[in-house]
Order: structure tokens, then C-alpha cells, then sequence
């Protein structure tokens, strides 16, 4: 069975259960409404296509028709998406590429930042509300604990290899180096003015 289509499906029924559940959204998602958006992920060889209707967010992994708006970007610069005031320094540093009306990709980055996403909600169906909370704010605890020792774990490795092991210099040892470099390369040029100097005698 491939796995193409359990993805899109998967990326759908999130999508529409964050975008197309709450009528809070319904004007942001009316400025979407017939649009079609393709985002072209550079660690994946197939695009994703995004085709928003009145009711629901259709995800392809094929499309034969033109695209409003097509995005190229890379897998780490989709979180960073939710920021609207970020996309223009996305774009300008390259990390970004939009082709076509750049007002879809607004309009959806719009509705994605004004929508919550909680997978409590997702969860509450199946298990309860309380329940639901309970597993998300667990994974949300456990996910900032752990991204709270992989910083101290990197900050550790940094101290060792700067201060206990000296396999790596120092931020004070690489600003004298860089001072040190830029007089010698001072004295250099001096000297060298003096030699055109004195050759020129």
C-alpha cells in the first residue's frame, strides 16, 4: 500500500479538525474559499496541494490543474510560518520561495495563526475532555522538559569542550585571536607601504 495517500489523509483530517471545526474562522477561511495552494517541500519529492472549499480543506499528493500559489521551502521552515510578521524575512533570506498570488499563502498563514492548535481537541471525542487534557498537558510538560535538558546537554558539551578539555577556544580566546589577526595584518600592510616607500626612493 503506499504511503502517499495515508499521509495527505493524516495532513487533512488534521488540518480541517484545526481549520474547519471552530465557526470563529469561518471569514478567514472565506478568503480561501476555491483557492488552491502547493507547497513543494525540498526533503520530499512529491508537492502537497492544499484545495480549500466552503466546507473542507482537500490535501493531494497529485493535481493536473494550475496552482494559485505555489510555496518551496524546507520542512524546518513551516513552524516558523505561523508568525505572519516572519514571511517577508523568509522570503527576503531565501529560505522561502512563493510563485503566483501571495495573498493565498497570507491568507492561509492568517487562518493558521488565529486557529489553536490543541490536540486535546482532537482527543476529546475518543477518550473525554478531561482525559484529553490530562494526555496533552502531560506531552506538553514532557516535551518542554526534554527540550529543557537537550539545551543543557548542548550547553554542558560546550562548557567541556572549551573549558575542561580545551578542544575548542573560548568566546574571550576567539576575540584575541581575531584582535591579534587584525594588528599583524595591520603591521603587514604598514610594512609593506614602507617597502613600496623605499623601493620607490
Amino acid at each position: 500500500m503506499p504511503i502517499k495517500p495515508l499521509v495527505t489523509a493524516g495532513i487533512e483530517n488534521v488540518l480541517n479538525a484545526f481549520l474547519y471545526r471552530a465557526p470563529a474562522l469561518k471569514t478567514a477561511r472565506q478568503r480561501l474559499n476555491g483557492k488552491v495552494l502547493r507547497i513543494v517541500l525540498k526533503e520530499f519529492s512529491t508537492p502537497l496541494v492544499l484545495v480549500f472549499s466552503e466546507r473542507r480543506l482537500d490535501v493531494l499528493g497529485e493535481w493536473e490543474g494550475e496552482a494559485d500559489c505555489s510555496v518551496i521551502t524546507h520542512m524546518s521552515v513551516l513552524p516558523k510560518l505561523r508568525d505572519r510578521q516572519q514571511m517577508t524575512a523568509l522570503i527576503r533570506s531565501g529560505e522561502l520561495e512563493v510563485e503566483g498570488d501571495i495573498q493565498v499563502v497570507q491568507n492561509f498563514v492568517a487562518l493558521s495563526d488565529q486557529a489553536e492548535f490543541d490536540p486535546a481537541e482532537l482527543l476529546a471525542p475518543y477518550i473525554g475532555d478531561i482525559a484529553a487534557e490530562g494526555i496533552s498537558k502531560t506531552l506538553r510538560t514532557g516535551s518542554a522538559f526534554l527540550r529543557k535538558g537537550l539545551l543543557r546537554q548542548q550547553r554542558y558539551a560546550a562548557e567541556v569542550l572549551t573549558e575542561e578539555w580545551r578542544m575548542a577556544p573560548g568566546p574571550l580566546e576567539v576575540a584575541w585571536f581575531a584582535e591579534e589577526t587584525a594588528a599583524v595584518e595591520r603591521a603587514v600592510d604598514a610594512l609593506t607601504k614602507r617597502l613600496e616607500k623605499l623601493e620607490g626612493k
